[in-house]
């Protein structure tokens, strides 16, 4: 498991990926959406624009990334 802590309100799922490691870029965020199925607290989500907060989970790529408040 991945803990992501933010000192925002909300942080996007590309962002997210990004700080995560996932992903190198936040252009990568769409082709990898688009290829593997993403999980958000148990949801198929594929907006990479999608707000996450405290508290959600989100699975890919055989990962679990936590959002945590700072």
């Amino acid at each position: 498991m991945i803990t992501l802590a933010i000192d925002t309100a909300y942080i996007t799922l590309q962002q997210a990926l990004k700080m995560s490691g996932l992903i190198q870029s936040g252009g990568t965020a769409k082709n990898l959406l688009e290829q593997h199925r993403a999980l958000i607290n148990g949801q198929l989500e594929s907006r990479r624009g999608r707000k996450l907060y405290p508290g959600d989970t989100v699975e890919i790529l055989q990962e679990v990334i936590r959002i945590d408040q700072s």
